[in-house]
């Protein structure tokens, strides 16, 4: 197996990269899935995030009310602090079986774990990736496409794009780094190439 970790911030074209390397025939974990699935009701990280934050954060249906939460979290840092302490273990149990499943089902396996907040975790490889690559696109532009594809304010946008990590974080940890600035075929290309290295280093270490 073969593990890349796909990131990149905001607006960047990453979920564009993660469905090309899909379609050329990747198996695609999105972490953003895994948090949710990690939290549905009656799991182990939904209790703890209830004991963490009190009954307000279920709905009455026993769901998580993820406004409620957000309306905690986004602006206190140490109850986000908590909440991740809570849901970032369980999203990398999660992520680790289906890595270990996609290997046995192919031991020459590409699998891209499509995760936004790599950069912001305190240590980049704790799962063992073969390979970073970062989607970078300049923060204007990324302004730009959250206006136009989101519908979001100017001030929206800004505000999403300063809560993530600076884009020298991210670049500070890739191996390939994609341009997502130009045209959309021009982006697949890259992406296209990033998947012929990646199958080729596959077969490779599997053959080793």
């Amino acid at each position: 197996m073969f593990l890349i970790g796909l990131t990149g911030g905001i607006a960047s074209g990453k979920s564009v990269v993660g469905r090309r390397l899909a379609e050329r025939g990747a198996v695609h974990v999105d972490a953003d899935v895994l948090a949710r699935q990690v939290v549905e009701v009656g799991t182990p990280a939904l209790a703890a995030i209830e004991r963490a934050f009190g009954p307000s954060v279920i709905s009455t249906d026993g769901r998580l009310n993820r406004l409620a939460l957000g309306a905690l979290v986004f602006s206190d840092p140490k109850a986000l602090e908590v909440l991740n302490g809570i849901t970032h273990p369980a999203v990398r149990a999660r992520s680790r079986q289906l890595f270990a499943a996609a290997e046995i089902a192919n031991p020459a396996a590409v699998v891209v774990y499509d995760v936004p907040l790599l950069a912001e975790t305190a240590a980049v490889r704790p799962l063992g990736f073969d390979l970073i690559a970062v989607v970078h696109a300049d923060p204007e532009r990324r302004i730009s496409r959250m206006i136009e594809l989101r519908g979001l304010s100017r001030k929206e946008a800004i505000d999403r794009l300063t809560s993530q990590a600076g884009d020298a974080e991210r670049l500070a940890i890739a191996d390939v780094v994609i341009d997502a600035n130009g045209t959309l075929e021009e982006t697949l290309a890259q992406a296209d190439q990033l998947w012929t290295k990646a199958k080729a280093s596959a077969d490779s270490k599997h053959r080793s």
